[in-house]
């Protein structure tokens, strides 16, 4: 590699979204700043519109003024947050208005050019497009003269009309960039969003496709599928870290084992992580996966599929219980769809990460194709990375589907062999007569269909739903990245099943959260070796029992984290 290409790529690896360690008292030069300006009005554009204009603003009045805006944005969006991510977002530093002596916004003028800019027909969006590209030679010009730029990005219409006004911009133009520039003492050796634990860098081989979206591998390699992938990367648990937390919890100031099944709970944790201590699993989010079934046609419930779709939204309108109980415990919901049959309306916590329209009947046929059960499997895969990347640090299972306990039951008993009369339960609360015919539509179904117990795909083909799929693959996902993933009821039970029958290491990553009323959960957990942590008689679903389970899980991990030693503490050791 030349000198000069080495150069380049030093320049772009090393540019970073600064916000702390500025120098507000050194002054950029009026021939840097020109440089770096140049830099940016050499942007490629639409039609070669050019659409930005640069407003600098070096005042101290108009600064303070920019940092009461800001201010009050960020105290608007930190009221949005999860109360585990506000924390995690009160001790960053987000911007640096009057920590650098000079301050430039980048705008947008989408009539730049008149009504005929080449490219722009149909896309006026285009404009505010390539004013991105703008900022972005900005920012590498800065680092390559040895100044630090932050993006402060926290104004919503009102705030941005606020700061247009502030800045006498005409109403047609807007703002694209408000950056914050100066000298810095040093530059850090990764992202500080990233090394405050924000957030975290997705690898590149996650965002390159090769010829259609999906089929992933970097140039030079054999594309391979995603779920392939992520079960090649999924391990043991580690014993060393084990031993060591084993080790750490006998000479923690207590008598040994006093904690019981949480010591045990705080040495998988210390597996699955790697290291002990391992990191609290904070924040933590629950993904709630959302499929309608065809077996529903054959009365196994007497709730109508409809309520599926309702319910979805009630999760979005957090009226729900596992939004409740979310909110109690100040973690994240996130909403997917992989089998809804009515059309949901995009709107935030919603993602559509849509397979099929529900499953077909598995009394008749196949519940899903193996194509369909694979992407699925790999939409649940996506939607872990995404929240992992993301900064959460727990994954929780959630589902809603009427008639999945229908579905769950029948891959309960292909996994395990177990007969039907004994894993099929009540589910939403049916009735004797309803049992009775809900547990021979799974016989019938596991007659029709005769699995390999070792096909994963093949298991879910034959019965579905979509949100077992999709939960199979946030076990595996999580797994793979080394994150916990706490298990709510019988459908994350199914679910988990058919994970460790894809990939049998999985199961040390999971952490049974609660025992559910249904009969199944306690012959799937038998299976996977889990003692669920609770039992409160629960069989609602939705990642509800999960989610009670996950103060002990955090707990486990700070004990192991904070609880002072013996020696450590000077307290004697009955043993020494």
């Amino acid at each position: 590699m030349s000198g000069v290409t080495g150069d380049f790529y030093e320049v772009v690896h090393g540019r970073r979204d600064i916000r702390t360690g500025f120098l507000p008292d050194e002054p950029v030069s009026d021939a840097a700043l020109r440089r770096v300006l140049e830099a940016a009005h050499a942007a490629p554009s639409v039609g070669f519109s050019q659409p930005w204009d640069f407003v600098v603003v070096r005042d101290r009045a108009t600064r303070e003024r920019v940092a009461e805006l800001v201010a009050a944005q960020r105290a608007a969006f930190a009221a949005s947050l999860p109360r585990a991510r506000a924390a995690a977002f009160g001790a960053l530093k987000v911007e640096a208005v009057l920590d650098t002596p000079v301050n430039v916004v980048v705008t947008s003028d989408p009539t730049r050019g008149g009504r005929h800019v080449l490219g722009r027909y149909g896309r006026p969006e285009m404009a505010a497009h390539s004013t991105a590209s703008a900022v972005q030679n900005l920012w590498l010009a800065a680092r390559a003269e040895g100044l630090g730029v932050g993006w402060v990005s926290f104004f919503d219409d009102a705030g941005l009309r606020a700061l247009a006004d502030l800045l006498g911009l005409p109403a047609h133009v807007e703002v694209v960039a408000y950056l914050c520039v100066g000298h810095v003492r040093e530059f850090a050796p990764e992202p500080e969003l990233a090394s405050a634990g924000w957030a975290r860098r997705r690898p590149l081989r996650w965002a390159v496709h090769q010829e259609r979206y999906g089929d992933r591998a970097l140039p030079g390699e054999v594309a391979m599928t995603l779920l392939d992938e992520t079960g090649a990367a999924i391990r043991p648990a580690d014993a060393a870290a084990e031993a060591e937390a084993r080790d750490r919890l006998d000479r923690m100031t207590k008598p040994r084992g006093s904690l019981g099944r949480v010591e045990d709970l705080a040495v998988r944790l210390a597996g699955i992580a790697g290291q002990c201590p391992p990191a609290v699993p904070e924040p933590a989010a629950v993904a709630v996966f959302a499929g309608d079934h065809g077996v529903h046609a054959q009365g196994v419930t007497p709730w109508p599929q409809e309520v599926t779709a309702q319910m979805v939204g009630n999760f979005l309108a957090g009226g729900a219980v596992v939004n409740a109980f979310a909110r109690q415990l100040g973690a994240e919901v996130q909403v997917v769809d992989v089998g809804v049959a009515a059309p949901l309306d995009p709107v935030p916590g919603l993602l559509p990460r849509r397979v099929a329209a529900g499953t077909a009947d598995m009394t008749a046929g196949p519940a899903l194709t193996r194509d369909q059960a694979r992407r699925a499997v790999e939409a649940g895969i996506e939607v872990a990375r995404d929240l992992v990347a993301a900064g959460n640090r727990c994954l929780i299972t959630g589902d809603m589907g009427i008639a999945n306990t229908t579905a769950a039951a029948a891959l309960i008993c292909a996994v395990t062999g177990a007969d039907p009369a004994g894993a099929t339960g009540r589910g939403t609360g049916i009735d004797d007569e309803t049992l009775v015919r809900k547990t021979e539509v799974v016989r019938q179904a596991l007659a029709l269909h005769s699995p390999d117990p070792a096909d994963g795909l093949g298991l879910l083909a034959a019965f579905g739903g979509l949100e077992h799929a999709g939960i199979a693959g946030f076990v595996l996902g999580a797994a793979a990245l080394r994150v916990p993933v706490l298990l709510d009821g019988v459908n994350a039970g199914a679910a988990a099943l058919v994970a460790s029958v894809l990939a049998p290491d999985a199961v040390a990553a999971c952490v049974a959260g609660h025992r559910s009323a249904e009969p199944g959960h306690r012959i799937a957990m038998a299976h996977l070796g889990l003692d669920p942590l609770l039992d409160l008689g629960m069989r609602l679903g939705e990642g509800t029992g999960a989610l009670l389970a996950l103060p002990v899980v955090q707990g486990a991990a700070r004990a192991l984290a904070d609880v002072a030693t013996f020696d450590a503490a000077g307290v004697a050791d009955k043993d020494a």
